[in-house]
């Protein structure tokens, strides 16, 4: 086979170049670490590298929405907190104020005292985050939640959640809808209320009342009727939805028990010919109408032991509201709080899963320097093979036969 010097020449540059570069992607290897540099490397590596990469991208993405919930959390946890120990606070000041022996005067301050709480509770409700939403106004974080009317308050907001995206399967509200914490909370016990009737003329107190018999209880109104005859108060109960006398002619002492239907409560004084006291199933009512309405019963003057006595009733209405809006907030703030529990378990999973990515991306496309080192000084020794043989093989001629 005749070989040409120009096709000599052409084969042993090849050949020494597909070593240089041979030799080239070698020390690449070795400088960046990578032993895939181009897809053509290693086609299934590379694809796997990209979907661990992409996965790699998402896991960082959802541990940056994880912090965002928690500050966002944390920030609720932290106005619940305020608004729960506010509560307390208001409850204190109510149980004092709750004392026949007390002047107008005295009332009035204890009044004062709640009218400021009022305002920092309702500070509190329209409060914001670090990006200036509100964090009690639903879907609408732009807008104002409370607004302090006559009566209480009136709720501007919805019932939506806001909702950040902490995992690929898993969205945390970071809000709390206004109505749930402020709005719905029952008021008495929760079941039925107790209230004594504006013209009564005696000194009857009615405490709140407990649930002996949820099976019995039937989500009537009822009416407690007093009659004073001599020197004997008896009562009769009416189940005032249906028309119905539940119990008739009941003889009253002071501190008894009166039960029917499932319901306890005490009445203590002495109730009047005539007193009324009515018993209702519980209702939702605003943490601002609980508030304004003891406001407005302390600041009501008592010049006679009967007007003393409603504003007793009243006030013992509104200690037993405060203690089922602290129970609500409570409740509203656990739930925050497994919030936060949740994102610090997902952080955990999540920080697990960033080494899972490393670990497999670096398997698929790191070097391994001890055989890319070896395989650097084989090229090399086979680049100065090819180099030496062409040199030698290059000075071979036909005419440097002859003339020697």
């Amino acid at each position: 086979m005749r070989i040409s010097t120009s096709t000599y020449f052409e084969a042993g540059l090849t050949g020494m170049l597909n070593q240089q570069s041979a030799m080239l992607k070698t020390q690449q290897q070795l400088s960046s670490g990578l032993a895939v540099q181009t897809p053509s490397d290693n086609p299934v590596a590379a694809v796997q590298a990209l979907d661990t990469q992409q996965e790699m991208s998402m896991n960082t993405q959802y541990t940056t929405n994880r912090g965002t919930a928690e500050d966002q959390l944390s920030q609720l946890d932290t106005n619940l907190s305020n608004v729960t120990t506010l509560l307390q606070s208001a409850n204190s000041i109510a149980v004092a104020a709750n004392n026949a022996s007390l002047s107008n005067a005295d009332r009035a301050s204890y009044a004062t005292q709640l009218s400021s709480q009022l305002q920092q509770l309702l500070g509190l409700a329209n409060a914001t985050n670090d990006n200036g939403q509100y964090l009690f106004s639903g879907y609408r974080g732009n807008t104002q939640p409370f607004t302090q009317t006559s009566t209480g308050a009136s709720y501007a907001g919805d019932d939506g959640q806001r909702l950040v995206q902490v995992s690929p399967s898993i969205q945390i509200p970071v809000s709390v809808s206004g109505a749930d914490v402020f709005e719905r909370v029952r008021n008495g016990n929760g079941t039925f209320t107790t209230s004594a009737g504006a013209t009564n003329g005696g000194s009857g107190i009615i405490t709140p009342g407990t649930v002996i018999n949820p099976a019995l209880v039937t989500g009537d109104t009822y009416q407690i009727d007093f009659t004073v005859a001599g020197a004997a108060t008896t009562y009769n109960v009416v189940d005032t939805t249906t028309g119905t006398t539940v119990q008739t002619a009941q003889p009253y002492t002071s501190g008894n028990q009166i039960s029917f239907d499932g319901m306890q409560m005490q009445i203590n004084g002495a109730p009047a010919n005539g007193d009324q006291f009515t018993v209702a199933p519980s209702t939702n009512q605003s943490i601002f109408t609980t508030f304004t309405n003891l406001i407005n019963a302390l600041n009501s003057p008592a010049s006679t032991p009967t007007a003393t006595t409603s504003i007793q009733n009243q006030v013992t209405a509104g200690i037993q509201n405060l203690g089922q809006a602290l129970n609500n907030v409570l409740a509203v703030n656990a739930a925050v709080g497994a919030r936060q529990n949740e994102c610090t378990s997902l952080d955990t999973v999540g920080s697990g899963l960033d080494t899972q990515y490393q670990s497999r991306l670096s398997n698929l496309t790191s070097v391994n320097y001890a055989t890319a080192a070896s395989q650097l000084n084989e090229q090399q020794l086979s680049l100065e093979a090819a180099q030496k043989s062409f040199a030698q093989v290059d000075g071979l001629s036909l005419f440097n036969y002859i003339n020697g």
